[in-house]
């Protein structure tokens, strides 16, 4: 099933051609600038294929769920804190897995040293799992903003230097060989999606992880930047969420639903992370 690209707050922006002619005859951003970018967070059904590539190279970073990207015959499978950069010019395919839909942090990119940047990723061997970097997103974000804005000299420049940090943050990082199991902490994000109704402690994760609680806690931060009941929260919430657009059911209900008995608390829970009340999240994000 294959539906138009509309995720609920997502971000997206197509750079114009004048702008991006603006941004190959500056000095500095000629050597590297996005073409287009955005972020698609649960992106449920998202498919993509292009069968004669882009004229662009395309980095993908999902951040949350799962995924997969087809090219030169090859299926390479996406998960939490894992990236891919799509060759410029070459089929592919790619797409969200619907049971567990993916967050993704995309950028499409060109320019005289573009090539070269891609040429090292290929190179590398190293393995496509990142540790968590705020920085990262930050840098993502500058990106985003600005690129809306119009341009002069100087934000040519910064927009230059932010997109290369970006893009060698996964082509120049030997951190991707740090040593933590991906795997482990894979499994128990998988585990808490699978469970987000439910209740835990953080000694029960870090036991049928086969850690201490301690180490648990330092290796879960590494690979997603949450400590893991917190992590655990946002997966309660962001189901909550859903609930609040998509179904009838009123607050006490949804509560009950994701483990909470007192709706008051989960209202606090829920404001704390939203930034709204549940109510006001629903009247905003309705759609039934």
């Amino acid at each position: 099933m294959k539906i138009q690209e509309g995720f609920l707050g997502q971000s997206m922006l197509v750079i114009s051609p004048a702008k991006q002619k603006q941004l190959a005859a500056h000095s500095l951003s000629s050597l590297l600038y996005a073409t287009a970018i955005g972020y698609y967070p649960l992106a449920s059904y998202h498919d993509k294929e292009r069968s004669s590539g882009s004229d662009d190279y395309i980095l993908l970073y999902c951040m949350d769920g799962h995924g997969y990207i087809e090219e030169a015959g090859k299926r390479t499978p996406l998960s939490p804190n894992s990236f891919y950069i799509l060759s410029k010019n070459s089929p592919h395919h790619y797409g969200s897995i619907a049971k567990k839909p993916w967050s993704i942090y995309w950028v499409h990119f060109n320019g005289k040293t573009a090539k070269l940047l891609y040429k090292r990723y290929a190179e590398s061997g190293y393995p496509n799992v990142l540790a968590y970097d705020k920085t990262r997103i930050e840098r993502f974000n500058y990106l985003i903003k600005t690129l809306h804005e119009d341009f002069n000299e100087v934000a040519m420049d910064l927009l230059y230097i932010n997109l290369l940090n970006f893009i060698t943050s996964f082509t120049h990082v030997e951190g991707n060989k740090e040593d933590f199991p991906d795997d482990i902490i894979s499994k128990t994000i998988s585990f808490m999606k699978d469970h987000v109704n439910e209740t835990f402690q953080i000694k029960d994760f870090a036991a049928s992880a086969n850690y201490s609680v301690t180490r648990f806690s330092q290796l879960f931060k590494a690979r997603t930047g949450y400590a893991p009941m917190g992590y655990f929260l946002h997966l309660k919430i962001q189901s909550a969420c859903q609930y609040l657009s998509f179904s009838k059911m009123n607050v006490k209900e949804i509560a009950q639903v994701h483990g909470f008995n007192d709706p008051y608390y989960f209202s606090r829970i829920f404001k704390s992370i939203t930034e709204k009340s549940p109510l006001s999240y629903r009247r905003l994000n309705r759609h039934i």
